[in-house]
């Protein structure tokens, strides 16, 4: 079963957090389970952002929740972000076109 999970966080500097995903996208290469990411933006709220991430399961997004880069990551969007991540756990139960 398909799994996604959306992370909300607040940030005013996204140029930065922008950086930090790049860095993590390339020191992840070969070792990353993330299938797809989606980065989407709020447009009455200038500091809310959503990642939409997409994974082959819930396992396989611990598996890369456990890496090390991942880890080193979300320290460094804590020091950028405007409070704690807000994370929403989805089974996907249904996808269509």
């Amino acid at each position: 079963m398909a799994f996604v999970q959306i992370i909300e966080f607040r940030t005013t500097d996204i140029d930065r957090a922008r950086q930090v995903n790049d860095e993590w996208w390339r020191a992840t290469e070969g070792k990353r389970t993330v299938r797809r990411e989606l980065l989407a933006h709020d447009r009455s709220d200038p500091s809310r952002w959503f990642a939409v991430v997409f994974f082959d399961s819930f396992e396989s997004a611990m598996e890369n929740s456990d890496l090390p880069e991942t880890q080193a990551s979300a320290l460094e969007y804590r020091k950028m972000s405007d409070g704690p991540p807000v994370f929403y756990d989805l089974d996907i139960v249904e996808d269509r076109a």
